[in-house]
């Protein structure tokens, strides 16, 4: 039987609001604001902490190194840190922006993961996205695959897949458009893959669609899936068009359980028929929980990040729903909220949770986290200094306070002492984890 590991991305010390996602509504809204690393970081720590206290696994994945320099010699800008800064501020400062990112807090975009058990390889599969339909989620790949390859280190219990070819073709933007349903009483699974285009140049009307069906396809043959595990659907283009980026935007699931928009995917009334067909050997019920558009809009659902609620287990058949406080302050989405609970389904708590530093650029809950349907035996092969603790919980607190600046405006990316706080910070943090080197490449 697998069980849950939930890894989230611990904010950078570059955590700013750049504005840089096309479709991501959010991010658009709070483009050029000033934010604070320091309460996002905290926002973040606290959730994780809560799942701790949940008896959840719970690891840590750290802020990669910005800004990204590379990025700008890449571009030709040439000269000490400080005038690479300069140069681009003064002639592409899109490009400053892209290099200082901090979206690789966002966990559920660092990788796609199989469950051995559905694996024919009997291994737990892992591909790193290539990111490739945004120029500053697309410099996240590669340290995402240092990542999990040495704290996943074990060859005996993990596979570990090289990124998809970095073209449109092969776009893929991870684990928020996957979803795992199982059965909570036996080891019976069934892996959603979720595609918003078929073609490399196909778009939808208004914003463009990041995850193409080729890459779907190709994980699911790379990781071996088992035969009657997987279904690929399409993704709506209309709620595509309404800022739904990601699937988790608009869905979510998590064992036997499938919490959806009615406007998910394409197709829908025939989709969930195939999928309560798949799952009709279960031993436990399947329940799909699907929100119309007369309670709840899809501008409704992108703007309250409902569909972005994380699930996560309290008891064998029970689930707890966290929930962005924005769905507390959202009278319909509340509403969906209480009929979640007064209905027949797994749910038996709802909590809202703050993370508005991370809402404010276009991720909640579910961005934050990678769900892994891990085995005991495989969780003990995952490197230690990650995973959440009492003391480890203390020691974050104390060099989040430290290392974070209060404020960051769009003008303090030109600071050459914050380059010197941020590798500071992250020398500092390499040391908290036990992972010594793991900013030297």
């Amino acid at each position: 039987m697998t069980k849950l590991l939930n890894l989230d991305g611990l904010t950078g010390p570059n955590h700013n609001y750049a504005g840089l996602a096309l479709g991501n509504l959010a991010s658009k809204q709070h483009q050029g604001e000033s934010s604070s690393p320091r309460a996002a970081a905290l926002q973040g720590l606290e959730k994780m902490w809560r799942l701790h206290q949940l008896g959840i696994p719970q690891g840590i994945i750290p802020p990669q190194t910005r800004p990204d320099l590379a990025l700008l010699y890449a571009a030709g800008f040439r000269g000490s840190p400080e005038q690479l800064l300069q140069q681009a501020w003064k002639r592409a400062p899109r490009l400053l922006e892209a290099c200082y990112s901090a979206s690789a807090m966002w966990a559920a975009n660092s990788a796609t993961v199989t469950a051995s058990v559905d694996s024919q390889d009997a291994r737990l599969q892992l591909t790193p996205a290539n990111l490739i339909s945004s120029l500053h989620r697309s410099r996240e790949s590669a340290d995402n695959g240092l990542f999990f390859r040495r704290c996943f280190a074990s060859s005996n219990y993990f596979h570990h897949h090289p990124p998809l070819p970095a073209q449109a073709s092969f776009a893929d933007e991870g684990a928020a458009n996957h979803c795992r349903l199982s059965d909570p009483n036996s080891d019976q699974a069934l892996n959603l893959f979720i595609y918003g285009r078929e073609e490399s140049a196909e778009h939808t009307a208004r914003y463009p669609a990041r995850q193409s069906r080729l890459a779907c396809e190709s994980i699911l043959r790379s990781h071996q899936l088992k035969g009657g595990r997987s279904l690929l659907i399409r993704q709506n283009p209309e709620a595509i068009n309404h800022g739904a980026f990601h699937n988790d935007v608009v869905a979510v699931g998590f064992r036997n359980l499938l919490l959806l928009h009615q406007q998910a995917f394409a197709s829908q009334p025939d989709l969930l028929g195939e999928i309560r067909k798949a799952c009709q050997t279960w031993q436990s019920p399947l329940y799909i929980f699907e929100v119309s558009n007369d309670e709840l809009t899809l501008d409704e659902a992108v703007s309250s990040y409902l569909f972005n609620a994380q699930l996560v287990p309290i008891s064998e058949n029970e689930i707890m729903m966290l929930a962005p406080e924005e769905c507390r302050e959202h009278p319909k989405a509340l509403q969906v909220c209480q009929r979640i609970l007064d209905e027949d389904n797994p749910v038996s708590d709802i909590e809202f949770i703050d993370l508005r530093q991370s809402m404010n650029n276009g991720g909640g809950p579910a961005c934050l986290r990678l769900a892994i349907p891990i085995t005991e035996q495989e969780l003990t092969q995952v490197h230690p200094g990650i995973m959440m603790s009492e003391p480890l919980y203390s020691e974050l607190q104390l060099w989040i306070c430290a290392h974070y600046r209060d404020r960051l405006t769009r003008e303090a990316l030109l600071d050459p002492q914050l380059i010197s706080e941020i590798e500071t910070a992250l020398e500092s943090l390499s040391k908290i984890l036990k992972l010594p080197g793991l900013y030297d490449h």
